[in-house]
């Protein structure tokens, strides 16, 4: 059963209805109060599970009313309410409101208690075939291709495989800002419509992106993740053995961040290629 006076974000699916957990149905079944981005939409996957509402406080809280949902949150934890916080699909706070409600709970001392479930960049991850052991997510891109570009120049130097959110109307303008910023040979990973009917996951490089959507106008449709590949890491053995000597010294008596930066200072050597070659020797 809940506790009482406590915040519950419940991660809800992504498509399927039936990828939720037991423990999110529990909570669902049993809260006060329940928070959400849309109400209609979420009395939908309620009905899907036969739970009825009946008894139970619905409030809506979204991008445009969030603050003002929070404080009436507050209001029902400060009586002793249970609370269950759920978006209109995947897990609360990732590119999705529930940030600013979890942050004005914790400030009034009151519980927060996370429920997983789905989440539409880790689903697309899982099924992408990358092997680096790191990545970046980052969320939407900016909506203006000015801004957009912007964007991915700061990130076209990162080694890291990079998890995207796109808008349908917007994915045939983002992957063509895309491939202009980061490169053509880009690895591309396109997870379209996840665990929906028409769900699908295609690997081309950034260059192939739009003939292939364009050959099928129904690949342009639908919620988007895209995957793209990190930037190329230079070789650890074009570095310097005076630099790599370097690095290995400061590591041992200096914060990682920090004796990669005094090395890049001394050696001349690139900060990215030499805080790689870091991780590789802590590892």
């Amino acid at each position: 059963m809940p506790v009482k006076s406590a915040l519950y974000v419940v991660a809800t699916p992504i498509g399927n209805l039936n990828d939720i957990s037991l423990r999110a149905l529990e909570i669902l079944a049993h809260v006060d109060v329940i928070a959400a981005e849309h109400i209609q939409n979420s009395k939908h996957l309620l009905s899907h599970h036969s739970i009825s509402t009946c008894g139970t406080k619905l409030v809506a809280l979204h991008q445009h009313n969030e603050i003002t949902a929070a404080n009436k949150i507050v209001y029902f934890l400060t009586a002793g309410k249970s609370v269950a916080f759920i978006t209109d699909a995947g897990t609360p706070a990732i590119s999705d409101p529930g940030a600013i409600l979890v942050q004005h709970v914790r400030g009034h001392g009151f519980a927060v208690i996370p429920v997983p479930g789905a989440n539409a960049a880790i689903c697309a991850l899982s099924a992408a075939g990358i092997t680096e052991p790191h990545f970046l997510f980052y969320g939407f891109l900016p909506a203006k291709s000015g801004l957009r570009r912007r964007e991915l120049k700061i990130l076209a130097s990162l080694p890291y495989p990079i998890i995207f959110f796109e808008a349908p109307h917007r994915v045939h303008e983002s992957l063509g800002d895309m491939a202009a910023t980061l490169g053509m040979q880009r690895q591309l990973t396109i997870a379209r419509e996840l665990t929906k009917l028409f769900e699908t996951i295609h690997v081309c490089t950034l260059g192939e992106a739009i003939p292939w959507m364009e050959a099928d106008t129904h690949q342009q449709k639908g919620e988007f993740v895209l995957l793209v590949s990190g930037a190329a890491i230079q070789d650890k053995s074009e570095i310097s053995e005076q630099a790599q000597n370097t690095l290995k010294i400061l590591l041992h008596e200096l914060p990682l961040k920090q004796a990669v930066k005094l090395t890049a200072e001394i050696s001349g050597e690139s900060k990215k290629v030499l805080y790689q070659l870091a991780l590789s020797m802590k590892e």
